[in-house]
């Protein structure tokens, strides 16, 4: 890892309970869905989710964020997990370049408001004239003709941050302010785009909701308002992990991911810890076994800033590398406190939202899953793009997943099917500092990771479930699934 700092892996290594050598490939037996699901036992995600908690709490700000000590000792936890494997698997850091806020200040007619830096804005020091931007900013129209000179007033919602910015920059503005469409602050919030080549960013802040709206009332009143506004950033390179089984066909691979860090909050063990460790958990396992197809896991950055690791992986994919990739499956918040066992709607038969050819087909297996072999209850939720799989989605490649439900209320009909409490949050810790290991779903927990090594061992067989093989898919619209409610959660 060379000038890494890995004394916090270097000890958590040190608990590992696993014999890699035990595990290296000796005339194996093709993987199993049964095989490879009984090797998989709840005291070993758990004591993998102490870890990464320790990570967090090891880290200044308590949490595994992008940038943070707590995230990189994430990612090399990851990595030296399955570097144990060599005979087994392949596996690289996949360098992504990010800007990240460090802090911000503001004033308005020098009354100082409280803001945070942006990631993926630049840093710089604006002043002018403040103007507030009709309608939500998502739109060329909602723009004036010219914002030369001045600051640009922007509630958040609906179309990524970044589409917003960029118009804003279009038309001279020396800097923007977002304000929230909820409670709280904008702490860790995000452009959640890329910077497009020909509109570079500007300088942006994110306010509260209320000093937002203040600020427009007082515009609305025909009170001129100057602002100051200084933000800092640094760029920094953060990782993806990935890993690949040396045997299968490696021109058909089953593609399994989940994303690795967790928002400013807390240390993130639901969202995500607990999709990384069942994911994790199941490619240690898959070493004792044989496969036909290639076995891709994949650890994500940045998710909680808007999908940016798995967008920037998908972007470097020729089509050709596009191609091989029959199928990708998604794994976010698999140990809610107040589950439901959720697939995604690969189909459109609840949503009509379908994804491309082979989505349909993973939804279906899974529903076989719950419904023949664990004989559990389930429910299926929109094909939103809302974690990782997006990206995949919108370049035209199969995907699907389950979750375990974040901030949206159990119903009576679900309390029915799973237990637990109606008019209740799936995750009532989610985004939040009580993202703890005390507060995982451990039955629910192992349930799904059981249902992930079924889909692994299902694919790593054989793709005779899925439609035939086609090249250079069309992509999907992005307007499919990013004007949804959940849509809201990083826009």
């Amino acid at each position: 890892m060379g000038v890494w700092k890995l004394i916090t892996v270097a000890a958590a290594l040190a608990v590992a309970v696993v014999d890699a050598a035990a595990l290296e490939p000796r005339g194996q037996k093709l993987v199993k869905s049964d095989s490879l699901r009984k090797a998989l036992k709840v005291d070993a995600l758990y004591k993998k989710a102490e870890i990464l908690q320790d990570f967090a709490y090891s880290s200044p700000d308590k949490n595994r964020v992008i940038g943070s000590q707590g995230h990189q000792d994430t990612i090399d936890y990851l990595h030296d997990q399955i570097a144990k494997f060599p005979k087994y698997y392949t596996v690289e850091l996949q360098p992504v370049p990010l800007v990240v806020g460090v802090s911000a200040n503001l004033t308005a007619n020098n009354k100082t408001i409280e803001v945070y830096a942006v990631t993926l804005a630049p840093g710089g020091h604006v002043t002018g004239p403040l103007v507030a931007i009709p309608n939500l900013g998502c739109e060329d129209a909602d723009f004036p003709p010219s914002l030369k000179g001045s600051i640009a007033l922007i509630f958040r919602g609906t179309c990524s941050f970044g589409v917003k910015v960029g118009l804003a920059s279009s038309r001279g503005a020396l800097g923007v302010i977002a304000y929230n469409n909820g409670d709280g602050n904008l702490k860790g919030y995000s452009l959640s785009l890329f910077q497009n080549d020909t509109t570079p960013y500007i300088p942006t802040g994110g306010i509260s909701r209320g000093q937002g709206e203040a600020l427009v009332a007082q515009l609305e009143a025909g009170t001129e308002i100057i602002v100051d506004l200084t933000t800092e950033s640094k760029t920094i390179t953060s990782y993806n992990v990935i890993a690949q089984t040396k045997g299968g066909d490696q021109n058909n691979v089953i593609h399994i991911g989940g994303h690795s860090d967790s928002v400013t909050a807390g240390p993130g063990i639901n969202d995500n810890g607990s999709g990384s460790i069942a994911i994790l958990e199941i490619a240690i396992q898959l070493t004792k076994f044989s496969v036909n197809n290639a076995v891709r896991f994949s650890w994500w950055t940045a998710e909680e800033e808007g999908l940016l690791g798995a967008t920037y992986y998908v972007a470097q994919l020729s089509q050709a590398e596009k191609d091989k990739i029959r199928l990708f499956l998604d794994f976010d918040m698999m140990a809610s406190p107040n589950y439901a066992f959720q697939i995604y709607d690969g189909d459109g038969s609840a949503f009509n939202s379908t994804g491309p050819p082979g989505s349909a087909e993973a939804e279906k297996e899974f529903t076989h899953y719950f419904n023949k072999i664990a004989k559990l209850n389930h429910t299926e939720i929109e094909f939103d793009g809302r974690s990782d799989y997006g990206p995949f989605l919108e370049a035209g490649i199969a995907a699907g997943g389950i979750a375990g439900g974040a901030e949206g209320l159990k119903t009576e009909e679900e309390v029915l099917m799973f237990g637990g409490a109606s008019g209740v949050q799936y995750d009532v810790n989610y985004h939040e500092d009580g993202d703890t290991v005390n507060n995982l779903n451990l039955e629910c927990w192992i349930e799904m990771s059981r249902a992930i090594a079924h889909m692994v061992a299902t694919y790593a067989r054989s793709w005779e479930s899925l439609p035939p093989k086609t090249k250079g898919s069309v992509k999907r619209g992005v307007s499919d699934h990013k004007k949804t409610k959940a849509y809201q959660r990083w826009v």
